[in-house]
């Protein structure tokens, strides 16, 4: 099999129905992601992948690493906010091997466009965890016009220097992707780009709100703004960006030996579609975690396919490293598993236990089959998930023996894993106080 181009493309926050294809509504003014769509209809759509955390900078932790992200100090931070600025332990160590280090050591030309989130310069960033080139902000969240962060800092970056440029930043995003396709392509070394939009994330800018970013400046979070018509243009952009690539990869030519990757970092915010889950980001019930997950690869993946395969986003690191025949190093051993066996047949199907646990609320998780185990608050509960995706019906009591042994099962896992440090820290930009809860 020929080494695949990758391009792993992550939207931020996006909710798992707000693409057409996940059960998404239209807008009146037509279909909010015509291309996603395409690409799902084209390629496999998995209806049972979670991300690795309900919130951002945890997960990116487990897609650099292919590892549980536990096991960095970095990521018990939910998330890693500006205060972490000058730190020299929160962060993605340089020294760790990462799905784009493996990838450079194999022969891969390697680059990030879009959102770093995994610690700030000098003791951490893009070029010094394996990507040759990089472009983006490093921090969680900036305007889409003036591109500066919640502090005010300006954050957009050009490998290690700050960088101006006019622009929406989904399109910039974008047009540096399809740049960067299209210069690949004149060289014979295959490619990976991760390309990490900050959309759908706050704050509620379309193309045609530059005129808001002054009034808004002093509050990313944009509480007393934005609505679902808003919302669903943002993803429309970024869905017609990934249009832009894929022309250019069909123009290129590169098209049917470039694997395809569409996800979220977690689940949807406040603007979000996650029918028929409940929760959203920093949640572990289904509307944190369970995210759309596409893959679109025409030389191998057979048009049309679904899978209810359980996965996070860890075993997709793993996948594109088996796609590559790119080896993990030795002394950092995945815990990520390869799907390349689904993407080949979507029938095929195994056993993946998947663990999580959170410092927000003491949030505990295991998904193990068709049942999940959930404690949240000091309260445990047993669901049936094929039977009750709203985690409405607790069985916790009706099958206590079940819940005895998952809840084993995670306690046994979690002794692998380090404990949560005693300063680590959750920052929540709202509560309730700014709008009625899930």
């Amino acid at each position: 099999m020929q080494r695949p181009n990758i391009i792993f493309i992550v939207a931020d926050d996006l909710g798992y129905a707000d693409l057409g294809c996940y059960g998404g509504r239209d807008e009146p003014w037509g279909k909010v992601s015509p291309v996603l769509d395409g690409l799902a209809a084209g390629g496999l759509k998995f209806t049972q992948g979670y991300s690795n955390s309900p919130v951002c900078s945890p997960t990116r932790f487990a897609l650099m690493t292919a590892r549980y992200q536990y096991r960095l100090r970095g990521a018990a931070e939910e998330p890693i906010n500006s205060k972490s600025r000058g730190s020299s332990t929160l962060g993605l160590p340089p020294g760790h091997p990462t799905l784009p280090s493996l990838l450079r050591d194999a022969g891969y030309r390697t680059a990030l466009i879009g959102k770093w989130h995994l610690g700030f310069p000098p003791g951490f960033g893009p070029t010094l965890s394996g990507y040759e080139e990089s472009f983006g902000p490093l921090a969680g969240g900036v305007d889409y016009f003036t591109h500066c962060d919640s502090s005010g800092q300006h954050d957009l970056w050009l490998g290690g220097a700050a960088h101006h440029e006019e622009g929406y930043l989904t399109d910039l995003l974008s047009r540096r992707a399809v740049d960067y396709v299209e210069r690949m392509a004149r060289q014979d070394a295959p490619f990976f780009v991760s390309l990490h939009y900050t959309a759908p994330h706050w704050p509620w800018e379309t193309r045609d709100d530059a005129a808001r970013a002054p009034t808004i400046k002093d509050n990313l979070f944009d509480l007393a703004a934005g609505n679902i018509h808003v919302y669903r243009r943002m993803i429309h952009h970024m869905d017609e960006g990934i249009g832009w690539i894929m022309d250019a990869l069909r123009a290129t030519g590169r098209l049917d030996d470039t694997l395809v990757v569409f996800t979220s970092d977690n689940g949807g915010e406040r603007f979000s579609d996650n029918w028929p889950l409940v929760g959203g980001k920093m949640d572990l019930t289904e509307g944190g975690i369970r995210v759309p997950w596409i893959a679109h690869w025409p030389a191998v993946i057979r048009p049309g396919g679904e899978s209810r395969q359980l996965c996070m986003t860890m075993d997709w690191s793993a996948t594109l490293l088996d796609a590559a025949g790119a080896a993990a190093h030795p002394n950092y051993p995945l815990d990520g598993v390869s799907l390349l066996p689904v993407l080949r047949d979507a029938a095929h199907a195994f056993d993946r236990p998947l663990h999580w646990r959170m410092n927000h609320r003491g949030q505990q998780a295991l998904r193990q089959g068709d049942w999940k185990y959930l404690k949240v608050d000091g309260n445990e509960y047993l669901f049936n998930i094929p039977g009750d995706e709203r985690e409405r019906a607790n069985l916790g009591r009706q099958q206590p023996e079940r819940l005895q042994a998952m809840r084993a099962d995670w306690e046994a896992w979690n002794a692998t894993m380090p404990p949560i440090p005693a300063d680590a820290t959750v920052s929540l930009g709202y509560s309730y106080k700014d709008m009625p809860q899930r």
